[in-house]
C-alpha cells in the first residue's frame, strides 16, 4: 500500500522526489540509568545526502521539561549509504522510581544542488519512543498485567500504580459483550489514573491488546475489574 501511495503521488505532481530518509536500526532508543548512556544507528536509505536533525521531545502529561536525557550531534550530514551514530547521556539530577517516556524525533532532510530547482523534495520523519529504565528496577516482559481496571457510573478507568510504562492499542473490548472503547493513547505512565465513558452497564472483564516494549503486539489479555456498575 506503501508503494502504492508514493507511486501515486509520483504520478499527480511531476518532478517530485520521495527521499527514503534515515532509517533507524530499533523500533525504540533505551536508555539504562546503570549505564548511562546509548547509542543508535541510522542509515541514509536514500540516494543523496541528507542533514540529519535529531531532538527529544517531552510527552505533554509527563509533567516536566526537565532535559533528562542529552543526545548528539543534534545536527549532522549523512552521506547516502552510509550509517549515522546518535548517542543518548543520562543527565539525571536524582535516581529514577520509575521508568521514563519520551520522543526522540529523527528527520532527514534532503540536500539539492542549485541547479536542481525544478524538483521537490519530501523530508522523512522518524518518531521513536525513549524509554529511561531505572536502576535497580527488574525487566517485566508482561507489565500490563499490573494495570487495574475499574467500571463504575459509566466510567471506565485504568490505573497504572506500578513503575513501568505500559504500551497497548488504543481500543479495549468490554467482556463480554465486546463494547469497544477508545482509550486517549497507546501507552500508560507510571503513576497514571486514565478515564473513559461507556456505554454498557455491566462487564466483567476488560480486553486489552498489548504491546511488547518494542511496540511489537502480542496476545490478548482479559483483566479483570475490580468493581462493576450496577
Amino acid at each position: 500500500m506503501r508503494q502504492f501511495y508514493y507511486f501515486l503521488i509520483t504520478l499527480l505532481v511531476p518532478g517530485l522526489s520521495i527521499a527514503a530518509g534515515m532509517l533507524p536500526e530499533t523500533s525504540i532508543v533505551l536508555l539504562y540509568e546503570e549505564a548511562g548512556d546509548t547509542a543508535i544507528l541510522l542509515e541514509n536509505t536514500d540516494k543523496q545526502p541528507l542533514l540529519l536533525y535529531s531532538k527529544i521531545k517531552n510527552l505533554p502529561e509527563d509533567g516536566s521539561e526537565e532535559p533528562l536525557v542529552m543526545l548528539t550531534p543534534s545536527v549532522v550530514r549523512v552521506e547516502a549509504g552510509v550509517k549515522q551514530q546518535v548517542r543518548f547521556a543520562l543527565r539525571l539530577k536524582e535516581p529514577s522510581q520509575v521508568q521514563r517516556l519520551k520522543r526522540v524525533i529523527f528527520e532527514g532532510i534532503p540536500l539539492r544542488q542549485q541547479d536542481d530547482r525544478n524538483i521537490v523534495d519530501i523530508s522523512v520523519r522518524q518518531n521513536l519512543p525513549l524509554l529511561i529504565h531505572p536502576r535497580g528496577l527488574p525487566k517485566n516482559s508482561e507489565p500490563w498485567k499490573l494495570l487495574k481496571w475499574s467500571l463504575s457510573k459509566g466510567q471506565l478507568s485504568v490505573e497504572n500504580d506500578s513503575p513501568y510504562v505500559v504500551r497497548m492499542a488504543e481500543v479495549v473490548n468490554l467482556q463480554p459483550q465486546g463494547t469497544a472503547v477508545q482509550l486517549e493513547r497507546s501507552y500508560v505512565l507510571p503513576g497514571q489514573t486514565l478515564s473513559f465513558p461507556v456505554t454498557d452497564a455491566v462487564a466483567d472483564a476488560v480486553r486489552l491488546y498489548p504491546a511488547t516494549m518494542y511496540g511489537y503486539s502480542v496476545d490478548s489479555y482479559d483483566a479483570p475489574l475490580t468493581a462493576k456498575a450496577s
